[in-house]
């Protein structure tokens, strides 16, 4: 008798897209099948990984670099890619003040985000904790001084009149020529290489289903979006669904390797072997 894995992921489009087609069983893996799935927040998310709670699950490579004893990363339904990656925003007019004395959101404590927050500048100190689809409102209401925004809020916040102060992601590929590793689907190692990988595989031809229908995706996509505008949905997906989503390849490890050794000299989390994170 198989055993149902439990899995959980996002509900942003980028997700919804990728897992379309494996949840709603247009295609299927042998020995395996996933309970009903759980869509939450990504820093749920990351808190689950670290009470180690589901078999396989999204998460951020912050918080993947806490968790390696237990699970490992798979090599397709990555968000990785360039020009994709998370916003420090602040109110017109504040752009030239100096962020070290700000409070700023964070969008979850091992979000991505904010460890990029982080190594940008370490003098960022006074950090509040605020569910992504929240930020904007503080920084309206006066809460904090500025937020650090990703998702579909990267594509609405000119409309609340905010600006951008830096852009993390573009910082990053200035630094080192690498894409941004953002966030990656992982699984339990006990589950066995023969298990990841069919998982692995069944992720990207979940994807590559979806790319070919992808009409048959919307009203589920929409179900959970935050935004329901087409136009936000649409430049969601193309912007964090790319070829590293299918495997995140040469160019993708070795960004996951960059993050994860820069997070440890920050003394995030401990410093990762490259041979224990990656089933292709």
């Amino acid at each position: 008798m198989i055993k149902p894995l439990t899995i959980g992921y996002s509900p942003c489009p980028n997700d919804t897209f990728i897992f379309y087609a494996l949840i709603h069983t247009k295609i299927t893996l042998s020995g395996i099948k996933f309970e009903p799935e759980f869509l939450e927040d990504v820093e749920t998310l990351n808190s689950w990984a670290l009470q180690r709670r589901l078999d396989v699950t999204k998460l951020s490579f912050h918080a993947l670099g806490h968790v390696l004893d237990e699970y490992t990363m798979l090599g397709a339904g990555a968000a990785l890619g360039r020009g994709c990656g998370p916003l420090l925003v602040t109110q017109s007019g504040r752009e030239s003040e100096d962020i070290a004395n700000w409070r700023i959101a964070i969008p979850g404590a091992y979000t991505t985000a904010a460890m990029l927050l982080k190594i940008y500048n370490p003098l960022c100190l006074d950090l509040v904790v605020l569910r992504f689809d929240e930020i904007m409102d503080a920084l309206a209401s006066g809460k904090v001084d500025g937020g650090v925004i990703i998702h579909e809020s990267r594509f609405t916040y000119k409309e609340r009149e905010l600006v951008c102060v830096q852009d993390l992601g573009e910082w990053w590929e200035q630094e080192t020529g690498l894409p941004i590793p953002l966030g990656c689907i992982a699984a339990r190692s006990s589950l066995g290489k023969e298990a990841l990988s069919e998982i692995n595989a069944g992720i990207r031809l979940s994807l590559e289903w979806a790319r070919s229908d992808p009409q048959a995706c919307q009203e589920y996509i929409a179900a959970h979006a935050q935004e329901l505008d087409k136009t936000v949905i649409a430049s969601h997906i193309e912007l964090y669904v790319n070829d590293f989503s299918l495997d995140i390849g040469d160019a993708g490890k070795e960004a996951v390797s960059e993050l994860f050794a820069r997070g440890a000299r920050a003394g995030l989390f401990p410093p990762v072997s490259k041979a224990n994170w990656l089933i292709s």
